[in-house]
């Protein structure tokens, strides 16, 4: 066996560049991570060949003098941190003071810089470790060249170029989204790929996530002590089958934090449908001493001191936003920016009042469920003034299935079914109590069941009945369904029994009552919502825009496809080209 010796520090360097320097992109992050650090307004990316070949990025910050540059590459070097309650309480984006080291380790690196009050720029080149003076105006350079030119085992594993850049415009978006105040420029082979100008959040949401993504996102702001999460989380409808569109920041680092993630994912639990995945980019702040960011050198992932208090923050802020009614997400004016405390306006519309004649319809209120199934519109009794309605007024219904409204911006197709079934579904989630109408069967129904099944029962017994489900043993390896809840009592009992054991092993058993209890509220939201091809009248029509205006979660149904479109005058004048 050979005796234990030190490793020498170019080797030191190359296995910390290993969790460091994944790709080219990783590269790109701990550069502009530097710049931002350094106060910089303006930085200049460019690229060669997906940044395999060269990645060299300038910056207006505020430099470094001729003795700081060798430090600079030096392991374990940095401005950022001095002492243990320094990194306790880090607010900046580097600390560890070992990326430009482990870059150096495996690829060519120059550096030049220049601070205010120095007569010219310094130049030091990390292969011969040599300074010499150099011509640039305040600020930084540094060229990253031949990445992997010494390990080509580790260049072997890099993608193609596209794949590459692909990866480096990525870095670029996510640090350009949280940093609006400033100015990017992304060129690749001599092509200008990217160029940002500084603007207020709002602006730069629109010019890295699109119009699509704000059409269809609503603005989120909420406070709760030290606490704060402002950006912007999409309707359902704009779900995707990746996560590719979740940017999620801790004071101002984007993460990919599996505690924030569920938060958000719980937030539309209610609404989103099958697999999909939600889009949103939320910014939380707290108190840099709450929050350990030196969990991995990739710095990507985070711990929190009170990690159930910021879930529940998380969870509750975003899921508020989402259940807000129409009518009043529509009348927001403000949003809080993700940086500095400042604040931007998104886009909103407005509507200006419509004359319509006024109706009078009177509804008496719901007492019970079956108020719910015989009456296809339930609540207060409206009256239709040219007070402002986002949703506007009904003109007509088209095959027993729509509903066709005039708005200020357009026309509006509203699914009537879909509609409706949503507003009986929040109603019932409101007025339910805590017993659940049960079926006795008959003849009990009996399936084989494993040992952990029998536990299960066993277990949680009151859950079971709490949930209309009486299950107990048959015999040695049976049990018996003897109750089930009245609107599940013509489905596959067997398999019912077996998912609602199974979910009870796994979950907590309120988790799981809440779920269950939610699922058979849809259940009869869906019988009870008015059907296709029923014929309404001008007043009812109303009578559900009106409702779905005050509505939570009003603008998606119980499985999270929309509820309403709109198609505005342009959409209407492209398709009879009118103006052309």
């Amino acid at each position: 066996m050979l005796r234990i010796q030190p490793l020498p520090d170019l080797l030191i360097s190359q296995i910390a560049a290993g969790e460091v320097v994944e790709r080219p992109a990783s590269v790109l992050k701990e550069l502009i991570e530097n710049s931002l650090d350094a106060g910089a307004t303006k930085i200049d990316v460019q690229l060669e060949e997906g940044g395999v070949k060269l990645i060299r990025v300038s910056d207006d910050g505020s430099g470094m003098t001729r003795e700081d540059l060798p430090l600079a590459l030096a392991r374990h070097a940095t401005s950022k941190i001095a002492s243990l309650a320094d990194l306790e309480r880090v607010a900046s984006y580097g600390f560890r003071g070992e990326a430009l080291a482990s870059i150096a380790a495996v690829a060519r690196v120059a550096v030049t810089s220049r601070t205010a009050d120095a007569p010219h720029a310094w130049q030091f080149d990390a292969a011969t470790a040599a300074s010499s003076p150099a011509a640039l105006a305040e600020g930084t350079v540094i060229v990253v060249a031949d990445l992997y030119f010494n390990t080509p085992a580790r260049r072997k594993f890099l993608k193609t170029t596209a794949t590459e850049f692909a990866h480096c415009d990525d870095v670029l978006t996510r640090m350009a989204q949280v940093r609006p105040d400033v100015e990017f420029t992304l060129t690749h082979n001599g092509q200008v790929k990217r160029r940002l100008a500084s603007a207020d959040f709002a602006r730069r949401a629109r010019d890295l996530r699109g119009d699509e993504f704000l059409a269809h996102a609503r603005p989120v702001e909420a406070i709760a002590g030290p606490l704060r999460l402002a950006g912007y989380a999409a309707l359902p409808a704009y779900a995707k089958s990746s996560r590719a569109e979740q940017y999620f920041y801790v004071n101002g680092r984007f993460v990919r934090d599996k505690l924030l993630v569920h938060a958000a994912r719980q937030a539309y639990a209610d609404v989103l449908h099958g697999a999909h995945h939600p889009a949103y980019v939320l910014f939380l702040e707290l108190d840099p001493a709450a929050v350990d960011v030196n969990v991995h050198p990739a710095k990507t992932e985070v711990r929190f001191r009170d990690a159930r208090g910021v879930h529940q923050f998380v969870f509750h802020a975003v899921q508020r936003v989402l259940a807000e009614p129409l009518a009043a997400a529509r009348s927001q004016a403000s949003l809080a920016a993700a940086h500095a405390g400042s604040r931007a306006v998104p886009p909103t519309p407005t509507f200006p009042p419509l004359q319509q004649a006024s109706f009078a319809v009177h509804e008496p209120a719901a007492k019970t469920y079956l108020d719910f199934v015989s009456q296809a519109f339930t609540g207060t009794a409206p009256t239709f003034t040219t007070s402002e309605h986002p949703l506007g007024y009904a003109l007509a219904q088209l095959h027993g299935i729509y509903i066709l409204a005039q708005n200020t911006q357009g026309l509006v197709l509203v699914d009537m079914h879909a509609a409706h079934e949503r507003i009986l579904y929040e109603r019932l989630k409101t007025s339910a109590g805590s017993q659940t109408e049960v079926q006795q069967l008959l003849v009990p129904v009996l399936f084989a069941a494993s040992a952990g099944e029998f536990a299960s029962a066993e277990a949680h017994a009151d859950t079971l009945t709490t949930l209309g489900f009486v299950i107990a043993p048959a015999g040695p390896q049976q049990l018996a369904v003897r109750t089930v809840p009245v609107l599940l009592s013509g489905g596959d009992i067997v398999a019912l029994a077996r998912a609602l054991l199974a979910d009870l092993a796994e979950q907590p058993a309120s988790r799981v009552i809440e779920t269950r209890r939610n699922e058979l509220l849809g259940t009869m939201a869906c019988h009870g919502a008015v059907r296709a091809h029923r014929s309404l009248t001008v007043p009812e029509m109303n009578a559900l825009l009106r409702q779905m205006e005050t509505t939570e979660r009003a603008d998606q149904c119980n499985h999270g496809r929309p509820t309403w479109v709109q198609l505005a005058l342009t959409d209407l004048d492209k398709l009879f080209l009118r103006g052309r």
